[in-house]
């Protein structure tokens, strides 16, 4: 016994120093890493900075941020203040809150599934390295970095919960449940979970097991947290009567053979917001095992191996016919169908993609020496798989976050506007306005899914000429409008022209009037406007720096 327990330390220590590489270089780097710049960069980083210099950190329900949108955005829209990861940007550095939010995440979610497998899953001292191999495959999976315990949180969360399910609960379980609240969202991973729980709990009322109240106890108890420490999301649903953005997000539009095709394409190679990373190896482990099962007959042995199996089809499934234009009648008919994505039901796949795994890994095992040895390869392989995909060599071709944010380059601008920045307003084109927001200046873009639906209406009058050039953005605007920019026809959806770019914008119409009538007073331009005195635009000057990835220019309104 004693020599099995320090294997397990040695293969937990092992665990623990690859997920220690693996992040090695957000603490070395720091300014100078390489991080993902999609609902990230572009987002997330500035909007933790921007809350936390608002002094609207502890902001009234009825509170704005005063530097997005006029003061038009509600403090509701930046989450609550309970939330660990909020605490970390407000008292770290970007960076080192950007690497210990990586690094809390990461070991949580090794433990998590460990523990998971381990207790629950897949009982036997003799699985120990496929337990925690599959543990630390899960860990290097690259989850959506805002997301923190959503999805990544799900296996230590279930681990509680079935301990408490078959009457082991300790208070270490009723602490897990506790803690989880304050790094995770409701709505983005632990809705799905906990309803998914509730459904099971049901499931073994039905099947005669009894009522269970200690079970039916600790997800009312982990839902009733959530609520509390998301008291802000709860107070907008329930009694913000103002339209929002939300209104506008019609996601009922595939025909039916496209959401077949985005079934195929989530099922194989999975969503951005959980990426599992399995199509190379996972899945054919999980081919391979259910293949075995079936032609041995050992449904009975492996009911929750095929259980999981189906349910990862089922999500994919789920997740692609969500946006079937067969929902249009519903939708129509009941509004809260378009404004909350029932489709995140799929964020539940991690969880499951990983323990299937772990069974299937099992399952080739047992068919002898030489399928124990391929077992194990393939979860070398997944994990080396998965080292690649570390964000340093992903996105080397990305700015850094140094380069993103360019804070040398936006104090220069801001230096020589020579206002106080919060009496005027800017604009940005080719640039997401998170750089400029990051940096301190007051804009009349965002990128925020829950903002006044009458500012959208006003904003779009800016960009009404444009928008009519191209139904790409006027669909992606009209019907979404989470990213609330200055669109052109000519640009598209590219909103990151970096300095070496020679491209111009030659036939711009905007409603200069109008973005004037919203105090817009400076456009930060990633490219030449060639027409822009057509468009009662003047430039001041060209901003350049070598530690940017920008060139701008600065355009004043006439």
């Amino acid at each position: 016994m004693v020599i099995d327990t320090k294997k397990e330390r040695r293969l937990i220590f092992f665990a623990l120093l690859v997920l220690a590489i693996y992040l090695s270089p957000l603490f070395i780097l720091q300014e100078n890493a390489h991080i993902r710049v999609h609902d990230n960069l572009d987002s997330n980083l500035a909007w933790y900075k921007v809350l936390a210099k608002s002094g609207e950190l502890f902001g009234s329900a009825n509170a704005v941020i005063p530097q997005i949108i006029n003061g038009q955005l509600s403090r509701n829209a930046f989450g609550t203040e309970y939330s660990i990861i909020v605490w970390l940007y407000a008292l770290f550095p970007t960076m080192i809150a950007y690497a210990l939010s990586q690094a809390l995440t990461r070991v949580a979610a090794f433990f998590g599934m460990y523990l998971l497998l381990k207790d629950h899953f897949l009982k036997g001292e003799k699985w120990l390295i496929l337990q925690i191999g599959s543990a630390l495959a899960f860990a290097l999976t690259p989850f959506w970095p805002s997301g923190m315990l959503s999805t990544l949180g799900m296996p230590l969360a279930l681990w509680a919960l079935l301990n408490i399910r078959i009457g082991k609960g300790s208070w270490k379980d009723y602490l897990v449940l506790t803690l989880i609240p304050f790094y995770a969202s409701i709505v983005l991973g632990f809705f799905f979970f906990l309803s998914a729980i509730g459904v099971l709990w049901l499931w073994d009322v039905l099947r005669g097991k009894g009522w269970n109240f200690r079970f039916l106890f600790a997800i009312s108890y982990m839902t009733i947290i959530f609520m509390l420490v998301e008291y802000r999301l709860v107070y907008s649903f329930l009694f913000s009567k103002e339209p929002n953005s939300r209104d506008e997000y019609f996601h009922a539009h595939l025909p039916f053979w496209r959401a077949v095709r985005l079934f195929v394409k989530n099922y194989l190679l999975g969503h951005t917001h959980v990426l599992t990373v399995h199509t190379l190896f996972i899945l054919p482990a999980t081919f391979i095992a259910i293949f075995i099962v079936f032609s041995k007959k050992l449904w009975r042995q492996e009911k929750l191996f095929i259980f999981l199996f189906a349910l990862n089809i089922l999500l994919s499934l789920w997740y692609a016919f969500w946006f079937y234009e067969g929902w249009l009648p519903l939708t129509e008919r009941f509004h809260f169908m378009d404004t909350f994505n029932f489709a995140r039901y799929h964020f539940l796949r991690p969880l499951v993609i990983y323990s299937a795994f772990a069974l299937a890994l099992k399952i080739i095992s047992l068919q002898g020496i030489d399928w124990a040895k391929l077992a194990k390869w393939l979860i070398v392989l997944q994990i080396l798989f998965l080292a690649l995909c570390n964000d340093e060599i992903i996105y080397k071709d990305k700015p850094t976050v140094k380069e993103f944010f360019a804070e040398d380059l936006f104090h220069e601008i801001k230096e020589h506007i020579a206002l106080p920045q919060e009496d005027y307003r800017i604009a940005s084109i080719g640039l997401h306005p998170a750089v400029a927001q990051y940096n301190g200046f007051y804009t009349i873009d965002t990128y925020n899914n829950f903002y006044p639906l009458s500012y959208k209406h006003q904003f779009r009058k800016i960009i009404e000429r444009e928008l009519a050039k191209n139904k790409t953005i006027r669909n992606y605007f009209d019907k979404w409008g989470g990213r609330c920019y200055i669109f052109t026809a000519q640009l598209g959806k590219r909103y990151m022209l970096k300095k070496d770019s020679k491209r111009h914008l030659k036939n711009l119409e905007l409603n200069t009037e109008v973005f004037k009538e919203m105090g817009g007073r400076y456009i930060f331009s990633a490219i030449p406007i060639d027409n822009a005195e057509q468009n009662q635009l003047m430039l001041d000057k060209v901003f350049i720096s070598k530690t940017a990835a920008w060139k701008i220019y600065l355009y004043k309104t006439l």
